[in-house]
C-alpha cells in the first residue's frame, strides 16, 4: 500500500510526458511540411543570435515595462520550475525533500528561498499583465485578430501562473519538516502563520495537496503548451537560430527567374533551340506560395513561434494608418491554417485530402497582402526573430507570377520598366525634357 502513491505519480508523470511527446511529434511533421531551405550557414552568428535574443531577451527588453516583467516572468518560471526535479524524485521514490539531503543545508537554503522570492516577484508581474490586458486594455491587445481563443489564451496562461505560485508557496509554508529548518522559509515564514491553528494532520493534507496539485498542474501546463500561443517558451530557441541573417531591406532572388534572365542576357544563347535529344524539360516550380505547403519550414516555424504579443502589428504603417494589414494576423492564419492541414493529414491515416481551402483567399486576402510597405518594421518590432514579411512577399509572388494578379498600379509599372526602362510613362528620349522648361 506504501508505494501506491508512487505508482500513481509515475503514470501521471509517463502519462503526461508521452501525450507531450506526441504532441511535439506532431508539431515538428507539421514545420517538415514546408519546402527545405538550407540555413546551415554563419553558425558562430546564430548561435550568438539565440544566447542574445531567446536567453538574454534583448529585443524583449526595448520596450521597457513590459520587457522587465516578461524577463522576471521568463526566469522565475524557468528557474522556479528546477525544483520539479526534487519533485519528481520525491514522487518517485517516496522520498521527501531530497535535496535537502543531496545538498549543504545553506545552498539548499539559498535555491528555495531564491524560488521564493522568484514566485512572489511573478505573481506581481502577472497581476501587472492581467491588468494591462483586461483593465487598460493596451491597443494592441484589443485588435480584431485577438478576440475569441487568442484573448482567452493569453489570460489563461495567467491564471495558470497565478495558481502554480500559489501552490508553490502554499506547499512551503505547510509543510512543517520544512519550516523546521528555517532556512529558504524566505516568504512562507510568512504565510504559515495564516494556518497555525491546524492540526498536523490537516497542514499534512493541504502541503500534500498542495504538492499534487503543483506538479499535475505543471505537466496540464506542459501540455496545454502545444494548443497555446506559448510555446514560444520552446520554440524562441530554434526559431532565433534560424532566424534571417542578411540585411532585412535584401530580397531572395528566384532561382528559376535569374536562370532566365542569363539566358536572355547571354548573346550566345540560341533563344529557339530545342531541348537536347532524350531530355525532357523539368515541370518548373511553382512560384510563390498560397498554401503552407508551398512556404519554407522556417516561415512555418516561425508561424508556431509566434507570441501574439502585437508589436510587430503596433509598428506597422500601414495598419497604423487604418489598412486591413496586420502582420500578426498574417502569422496566426498560418499557423491556424498549418493546423488544419496537420488535422486533415491526422484525419486520412497520415494524407492530406484536399479541402478546397487555401491560405490565400480563404485566410488571408489580397488587400492584406498588397497593403504591405515591405519596410519590414514587423521584422525589425518582432522580440524572437519572426519575418511576416517573407510570407507576405511569397504570396505576392503567387499572384504576379502565377495569376498575373497584381494591382494595376503594379501591372503600369513593371510595363513601363519593360518598355522605358524605369517607373514612370515617358520614352528614354524624353527624360530630360524637363531641364528645357
Amino acid at each position: 500500500m506504501e508505494y501506491i502513491p508512487n505508482i500513481i505519480f509515475a503514470i501521471i508523470l509517463f502519462a503526461g510526458i508521452g501525450y507531450f511527446a506526441n504532441n511535439v511529434k506532431k508539431l515538428v511533421r507539421n514545420i517538415k511540411l514546408g519546402k527545405d531551405v538550407d540555413v546551415s550557414d554563419n553558425k558562430p552568428q546564430r548561435w550568438k543570435n539565440m544566447a542574445y535574443i531567446a536567453l538574454g531577451q534583448s529585443k524583449m527588453v526595448k520596450r521597457p515595462i513590459s520587457g522587465f516583467l516578461h524577463v522576471i516572468v521568463y526566469v522565475g518560471f524557468v528557474i522556479i520550475n528546477i525544483e520539479v526535479l526534487e519533485i519528481i524524485i520525491d514522487g518517485l521514490f517516496g522520498t521527501h525533500r531530497i535535496g535537502h539531503s543531496l545538498l549543504p543545508e545553506a545552498l539548499y537554503g539559498f535555491l528555495i528561498g531564491s524560488f521564493e522570492i522568484l514566485a512572489v516577484l511573478v505573481l506581481v508581474a502577472v497581476v501587472i499583465f492581467w491588468t494591462r490586458r483586461n483593465i487598460i486594455k493596451l491597443k494592441r491587445f484589443m485588435k480584431s485578430e485577438m478576440k475569441g481563443w487568442p484573448k482567452s489564451d493569453g489570460n489563461i496562461i495567467l491564471y495558470f501562473e497565478v495558481v502554480l505560485m500559489c501552490l508553490f508557496l502554499v506547499m512551503n509554508a505547510t509543510d512543517t519538516v520544512f519550516q523546521d529548518y528555517n532556512s529558504g522559509n524566505v516568504i512562507s515564514q510568512f504565510i504559515a502563520p495564516l494556518f497555525s491553528g491546524l492540526s498536523e494532520a490537516a497542514l499534512h493534507t493541504i502541503e500534500r495537496a498542495a504538492w499534487w496539485i503543483h506538479i499535475v498542474g505543471i505537466l496540464v501546463f506542459l501540455n496545454y503548451l502545444y494548443f497555446s500561443k506559448h510555446l514560444h517558451i520552446l520554440l524562441a530557441f530554434p526559431n532565433t537560430y534560424y532566424g534571417k541573417l542578411t540585411p532585412k531591406g535584401q530580397f531572395k532572388n528566384n532561382a528559376t527567374v535569374t536562370k532566365e534572365v542569363k539566358l536572355m542576357m547571354d548573346p550566345n544563347v540560341d533563344p529557339f533551340a530545342a531541348p537536347a535529344e532524350g531530355t525532357e524539360a523539368a515541370m518548373p516550380e511553382k512560384f510563390g506560395a498560397s498554401d503552407v505547403q508551398d512556404l519554407s519550414w522556417v516561415n512555418l516555424l516561425n508561424a508556431y513561434t509566434c507570441t501574439e504579443c502585437g508589436r510587430c502589428t503596433s509598428e506597422c504603417p500601414a495598419n497604423l494608418t487604418g489598412k486591413k494589414l496586420s502582420p500578426r494576423k498574417i502569422m496566426m492564419d498560418t499557423r491556424d491554417r498549418l493546423e488544419e492541414v496537420g488535422k486533415n493529414i491526422d484525419a486520412n491515416k497520415g494524407t492530406f485530402v484536399d479541402d478546397g481551402k487555401q491560405l490565400l483567399g480563404n485566410y488571408i486576402t489580397t488587400e492584406e497582402l498588397w497593403a504591405c510597405t515591405s519596410c519590414n518594421a514587423c521584422v525589425e518590432a518582432c522580440p524572437v526573430s519572426i519575418d511576416p514579411l517573407n510570407i507576405i512577399m511569397e504570396m505576392r509572388q503567387y499572384l504576379v507570377m502565377e495569376q498575373s494578379a497584381a494591382p494595376t498600379e503594379l501591372n503600369n509599372m513593371m510595363t513601363n520598366i519593360e518598355n522605358n526602362g524605369a517607373p514612370w510613362p515617358y520614352n528614354q528620349m524624353d527624360r530630360l525634357n524637363w531641364k528645357d522648361e
